[in-house]
């Protein structure tokens, strides 16, 4: 590479990381959820557990009748 090619694409390295800079100084952090939040969110991952794993169940029933 050329010295100016060299050149211009530090300049465009620069830029990029002054438009990351810029967009992660802007955006906050997301609070903490509440302990209730946690609970709630807690309870719903496990039926949702609970229906995905009756459903595998139910999936691997059928597969199991097809390969009969």
């Amino acid at each position: 590479m050329t010295e100016e090619r060299i050149e211009i694409a530090v300049k465009r390295i620069e830029a990029a990381l002054a438009r990351i800079s810029t967009v992660a100084d802007a955006s906050s952090p997301e609070p903490a959820a509440p302990q209730a939040d946690a609970s709630a969110l807690a309870q719903k991952h496990e039926m949702l557990r609970k229906t995905v794993s009756s459903t595998l169940n139910e999936l691997d029933e059928l597969i199991g009748e097809l390969g009969q």
